[in-house]
């Protein structure tokens, strides 16, 4: 192996565990680091983690970099972007992934700033790949794949004279591997020179709110589009939601006509999903949309037109009227039940 082409994750705790984000990235990593010859790295900023750590060896981490200091039991952004910057000048990785969440997006820029490399935010995808420009050929960089122009184009990115070259990575896009218990991941404790000037503010109150919608762990999704987004179908998509256990989403247009709030999104700029059992009513099936839940493991399409290519993606479609069918829906399983 290599230890100049290793992929390295910015590790995200929350509420004392390892963020599901964090773990998605380390199961990416491991495939990028294989067609590399390195291993997957991470790098951990906290406090009294050396019991969840270990948790990353199970998704594929070779080693982790921890920064222990009671300061950083809570996030904030100088201290932080400090703790990356100076490990990424130590270890040297060819790659740097975070997750495109509030503290990646805060992190991620200071960094590349910081070290002057490439960095591509809001990725739906990664691929290590052969680059031409001109008449010379850049071999074996980081393909970073995103969507462009409001989601209507898919753009590759390459910054193939940035080392490292850094990308965060939308939540639930990357399929989070099955853990082992039996690998092990060798922690490895990162002295960081932090002086006071670094913690210039201070968390005076923590104040958490529970989300009221969670389509990433939802296993039935129902999810409505501009075809049944009058408040008469959606209040039928809302119940047949309801009476399955499962959420309801929606196709962006809902959100950007102001019907349903941004949580709801399900899309290439939405959340992508992987449930059981995805319910499309009154969605056209736009690329934007199916690259957020194409993965689901069963799809039924409702529309009232038959042409319409949420059909070539659904292993059931029912051609119809959506509040006629969704009544129906509603009736059988109440019947059912």
């Amino acid at each position: 192996m290599d230890s100049n082409n290793n992929v390295m994750v910015f590790i995200e705790v929350r509420h004392g565990r390892i963020a599901e984000v964090s773990l998605e990235l380390i199961s990416a990593a491991a495939g990028l680091a294989a067609e590399l010859g390195g291993q997957v790295e991470a790098i951990a900023p906290g406090h009294r983690l050396e019991e969840e750590l270990p948790r990353l060896g199970h998704y594929g981490c070779r080693r982790v970099y921890y920064i222990n200091d009671p300061r950083l039991t809570h996030f904030t952004s100088i201290p932080c972007a400090r703790a990356v910057i100076e490990t990424i000048r130590r270890h040297d990785p060819a790659v740097v992934l975070f997750g495109a969440t509030t503290r990646g997006r805060d992190v991620a820029p200071r960094v590349a700033s910081a070290l002057k490399c490439g960095l591509t935010a809001d990725c739906t995808d990664l691929k290590i790949g052969d680059h031409t420009i001109k008449d010379r050929t850049y071999e074996n960089v980081l393909l970073q794949i995103r969507p462009a122009f409001g989601g209507n184009i898919v753009a590759t990115i390459v910054s193939p004279e940035s080392r490292p070259s850094m990308a965060t990575v939308r939540e639930g896009v990357m399929k989070m591997g099955t853990p082992d218990p039996g690998r092990e991941v060798e922690i490895i404790p990162e002295s960081i020179p932090f002086s006071d000037d670094d913690f210039i503010s201070e968390i005076i109150e923590i104040v958490r709110e529970e989300k009221q919608v969670n389509l990433k762990s939802a296993q039935i999704i129902v999810s409505a589009g501009m075809g049944a987004s009058d408040p008469e179908a959606l209040g039928l998509a809302r119940e047949l939601a309801r009476i399955l256990g499962g959420e309801l989403g929606c196709s962006r247009p809902v959100v950007d006509a102001g019907i349903l709030d941004k949580e709801h999104q399900v899309g290439q700029t939405g959340v992508t999903v992987r449930p059981n059992l995805y319910i499309a009513c009154g969605i056209s099936g736009q690329i934007q949309h199916r690259a957020g839940m194409s993965e689901a493991k069963r799809i039924i399409a409702i529309n009232r037109d038959p042409h319409a290519p949420i059909f070539a993606l659904a292993h059931y479609g029912i051609v119809g009227d959506v509040k006629d069918v969704l009544n129906k829906m509603i009736k059988a399983y109440k019947t059912k039940a």
